[in-house]
């Protein structure tokens, strides 16, 4: 059980590291990280360091699918993370 919450820090910590790598990279006009690995990360468990690292850098805010799908990434992870916890570990 505790790999699991090792788990969900480390890809939340990872997932806010790459949104601000991401916002340093179009400020300084240098090849950027595709849109797509940022809602990947988001929803393998990474929402709310996605949603944290949005506002903390000012990133993809204005974007309104990114406003729509993180915090959906986050309820998404919520319940899956609940549900394998109901099936595979209360036995």
């Amino acid at each position: 059980m505790k790999y699991i919450y090792i788990y969900i820090g480390i890809i939340n910590i990872l997932t806010f590291l790459i949104f601000g790598i991401d916002k340093y990279k179009a400020k300084k006009y240098y090849s950027r990280i595709s849109e797509k690995i940022l809602f990947l990360l988001c929803f393998i468990g990474g929402g709310i360091g996605g949603f944290i690292g949005m506002y903390t850098f000012r990133h993809k805010i204005r974007k309104w699918y990114f406003n729509l799908l993180v915090p959906i990434s986050i309820v998404v992870g919520v319940y899956g993370w609940y549900y394998f916890y109901k099936i595979f570990m209360n036995n």
